[in-house]
């Protein structure tokens, strides 16, 4: 039995309560599979999210891109207005969702979700793009004129931290799929912490402990790098090259 399998439940309902967070301040980490067991010990009051007794779900993801790839280049220059579009689909419960997000005050990121079945932004859900585009500043984006340009899969295990401090996703078996081939990245974990504020909490102190720093990962950044080779060299290099090279399996050709 995993350390993850002997932390106390919380359901999805108390955990949207205490700390849904859809506007929040982010660290992510690149964190070995081995040391899971290690990084969820010793944290007082830790609990983890259980729906119909499991303690992980798998989600997918499409990111929708412009045709020049402007939500793509916006992160990978670090541009002030950076946005993401995407359908995500919880593929345990097959509930689907079209997401934006955008960046807010201070760094902090923003999601918004509309239900939406389907894969491209729909009639009626473009307005809605539109407008939650234009409310984080993103102007000249034509919601219609969105492609899907790499799907995301992984499997996730949510935590609720202890005293308020907000919560945290654990994400393993990640595989990337475009036009250009697939990846995947074995044995490693990618450990996201979410927080009202930008102090650290409970988890971002263990992970220090364990000699773990902030790392700068995007799913939607990294896999399309991957797996697109005429992108420039990009602010994910690092992240591709140190922290996942060892595990990564890379398919070239058509999408598998």
């Amino acid at each position: 039995m995993s350390a993850v399998d002997r932390l106390p439940t919380v359901t999805l309902a108390e955990l949207n309560a205490e700390a849904e967070l859809l506007t929040r301040v982010d660290r992510k980490y690149v964190v070995p599979a081995g040391d899971l067991d290690a990084l969820v010990t010793g944290i007082v009051g830790l609990r983890v999210l259980e729906i119909d007794g499991r303690r992980a779900s798998r989600y997918e993801s499409t990111y929708l891109d412009t045709v020049d790839l402007d939500s793509w280049t916006a992160s990978a220059h670090r541009r002030r207005r950076r946005w993401k579009v995407r359908t995500r689909v919880y593929a345990d419960t097959g509930e689907r969702w079209l997401e934006v997000k955008t960046r807010g005050t201070r760094g902090s990121t923003v999601k918004e979700r509309l239900a939406h079945d389907g894969v491209e932004v729909s009639d009626g859900a473009d307005a809605w793009v539109r407008d939650r585009l234009g409310a984080a500043h993103v102007h000249g984006v034509d919601p219609t004129g969105l492609v899907a340009t790499l799907h995301t899969s992984y499997l996730r295990t949510t935590l609720l931290l202890p005293g308020g401090a907000g919560r945290a996703t654990i994400d393993r078996d990640l595989r990337w799929t475009s036009a250009h081939g697939t990846a995947e990245v074995g044995d490693v974990l990618v450990v996201e912490t979410k927080a009202a504020s930008a102090g650290p909490g409970p988890l971002d102190r263990r992970l220090w402990e364990l000699g773990h720093r902030p790392t700068r990962i995007s799913k939607y950044g990294t896999g399309l790098a991957l797996l697109t080779p005429d992108l420039q060299t990009n602010r994910w290099h690092r992240v591709t090259s140190r922290h996942l090279a060892e595990h990564l399996t890379v398919r070239t050709g058509a999408a598998a």
